[in-house]
């Protein structure tokens, strides 16, 4: 192919719907592009112009705009315009001008049907109008439905290989030096060769079968064979392997239906990798339902902390296989629910009953099942009304010590701000609760707004549930009924903006610290879930979940019609996006966090990462025009 030509390739294959057809379909596109400059202020589309291709933005930016001039849309490298104008009458219908100097390729309505008719996904990006973001967040969500995990997971290494003629010896020694467990053998090619494998110089040869250190004990060692007795004379001519992307389920039962703990794995005819009965096994012990059953069966806070490591390796095994953000921050929600209940357990085991009935109540990102990897403690005690000071709060605070402490030794880092049961402000009877939430909402000043975000996401980890469920109906009804408080709590969720310039361009942090960088949490996912929780409350929601707050704003006239799908499939795609990189940092040994820096992100992740931060900042000022802003001045 010419440079030209595969210049071309290589740049469309990087964004949506691009980046999901075949090579042979993307280079017939190729061949067919026509390039045009467009200068800065110039009319690339005009409204009711005969149109026979579509747009494809090279370089530069572009403003398409609604017949009555109103702005439709910024649309940047890798976005494409003019294709609805070739499914329906090959009119312009929305006209674009070039907002900077514009590379824009030309694609041929012929060419664009072909594609339309060869691939699925190309069509269905186009003719059902889904925006980048929504399209990514439902492959997401696809990849997840057909989620099971590929035995290709689980390989390390490429397999160690020697040919059928070298000794035993020879084996044994190249198996030591690669600490491996086993060997595949290779021969000449017979008649109908099964797999083959080339080497350096591109000769052929076949993979016969495989010698384990199993097979050195049972058939050289204790069958008294020389060790320069070939490997060829000893291995069972009866190769048994799994493709790649057959399952780890089915891997396991190959294994049980022919009594073996090794088997290669094949990417269609060549062998990619062994793998061994442990490494199943060990794959399956980094699950989360298995860490789970392990913290409760740990005798003390010292057991549960050596689990620390446990809970990383289930948090970056989720990822890897595909779990969405729903699945990880539920999984991990639980862990840290559990390890709170067992560190419970422990307390009332070495103090004794408790004096009065309480329930340990969990706030923030656990309460919310949104946890990720970095996350501190947020919790509280909520104490029966017979709670007297004097004769029992010594033994709640000895047990709140207990458990915060017990929760930083697994990875759970003391909160900041104090919000842990160990603070006497937050271990307290129900009926005082019940004056917090109520004054918290009557009288909404900086500080209560603040205890607001953070209480008003809440639930129960063990004790008298029944005394946090009282607080979550005592929410949802009031706050519903005071316009005052959801315009204060609208005014301060607007203080944390995303980082969007002008020309949709981010906005990096300049604090020293993070420079360059864009912090996924703070401009992200903590502004979404706080505008969230806002129609949550309007609407009497009692979910704490944001997705599930979505399905009850969603069931309501409250946002416009499919205003909550953008708001979901946005705060899908940041949250993934955040726990990604901290799967990255985890993998290159730093500490994780909640930065990026945009210039380390693929296209089209950065793309998409902008049409989110859209998402977010339309549905902020939605939010200031929804609940207005507060009659009166808040008390400091």
């Amino acid at each position: 192919m010419e440079v030209e030509l595969l210049e071309i390739r290589q740049h469309m294959g990087r964004f949506a719907p691009f980046d999901l057809i075949s090579d042979e379909l993307l280079d017939g596109l190729a061949g067919q592009v026509e390039v045009a400059y467009f200068k800065a202020g110039t009319d690339i589309l005009t409204y009711g112009q005969e149109l026979h291709e579509f747009c494809y933005i090279r370089s530069g930016a572009v403003e398409v705009h609604r017949r009555n001039g109103e702005l439709y849309n910024r649309l940047g490298e890798g976005d494409m315009f003019g294709h609805f104008s070739l499914l329906r009458d090959q009119r312009v219908r929305f006209p674009a001008r070039a907002l900077e100097d514009t590379l824009i390729y030309f694609i041929p309505e012929a060419a664009f049907h072909e594609l339309c008719e060869a691939d699925e996904h190309f069509a269905d990006f186009v003719e059902l109008e889904r925006p980048r973001l929504e399209t990514a967040s439902e492959q997401q969500k696809k990849n997840n439905n057909l989620m099971i995990t590929r035995v290709r997971k689980l390989l390390t290494r490429y397999p160690l290989m020697v040919e059928a003629s070298s000794t035993v010896q020879h084996a044994a020694q190249q198996i030591g030096e690669a600490q491996a467990s086993a060997v595949l053998v290779l021969d000449a090619p017979g008649d109908n060769p099964r797999y083959i494998v080339r080497d350096c110089e591109e000769r052929a040869w076949q993979v016969r079968g495989i010698l384990t250190d199993s097979d050195f004990r049972k058939r050289v060692v204790a069958e008294g064979r020389s060790p320069d007795t070939p490997v060829g004379e000893v291995i069972v001519d009866r190769l048994i392997a799994i493709q790649s992307d057959e399952s780890v389920h089915e891997a396991m039962l190959c294994m049980l239906r022919n009594n073996i703990h090794h088997l290669p794995v094949m990417h269609r005819r060549s062998p990619v990798g062994i793998v061994h009965l442990s490494d199943i096994i060990r794959h399956e012990t980094h699950s989360s339902l298995y860490l789970v059953s392990n913290i409760f069966n740990q005798s003390s806070a010292a057991g549960l902390a050596k689990l620390a490591p446990d809970v990383r390796a289930a948090f970056m095994r989720m990822v890897e296989d595909d779990a969405d953000s729903r699945m990880v921050g539920s999984a991990l929600s639980t862990i840290g629910r559990s390890f709170t209940r067992r560190l419970l357990e422990l307390a009332e085991e070495e103090l004794g009953p408790p004096p009065v009935p309480y329930c340990f109540m969990t706030n923030g990102s656990m309460a919310r099942n949104e946890q990720t990897f970095v996350t501190d403690q947020d919790n509280a005690l909520v104490l029966d009304d017979d709670f007297d000071p004097e004769r029992h709060d010594a033994y709640f605070l000895a047990m709140a010590q207990r458990v915060s402490d017990g929760l930083n030794a697994c990875g759970y880092s003391y909160c900041t701000g104090g919000i842990m049961a160990t603070n006497p402000k937050w271990r307290q009877p129900l009926a005082v609760w019940k004056g917090y939430f109520r004054d918290w909402i009557d009288n909404p000043t900086p500080e209560r707004l603040l205890h607001s975000s953070i209480f008003f996401d809440l639930d129960s980890v063990y004790g008298e549930n029944v005394f946090v469920e009282q607080l979550q109906e005592l929410v949802a009804d009031k706050a519903k009924n005071s316009p005052q408080f959801l315009a204060a709590m609208s005014r301060n969720a607007l203080n944390r903006t995303p980082p969007l310039g002008f020309f949709r361009t981010f906005v990096m942090e300049k604090d020293g610290k993070q420079n360059n960088t864009i912090n996924l949490k703070r401009r992200g996912t903590a502004p979404m879930v706080d505008l969230i929780r806002i129609h949550a409350l309007a609407c009497g929601s009692r979910a704490q979940n944001s997705f599930e707050r979505l399905d009850d704003i969603g069931r309501t006239q409250l946002l416009a019609p499919g205003v909550s799908d953008k708001l979901r499939y946005a705060l899908e795609f940041l949250a993934m996006s955040r726990i990604r990189h901290q799967v990255i940092d985890l993998h290159h040994e730093r500490t994780p966090d909640n930065t990026i820096e945009p210039e380390n992100v693929a296209d089209n992740e950065r793309h998409t990462l902008k049409d989110a931060f859209q998402a977010l900042s339309n549905a902020q000022k939605f939010l200031k025009f929804r609940y207005g802003m507060p009659t009166r001045p808040l008390s400091k």
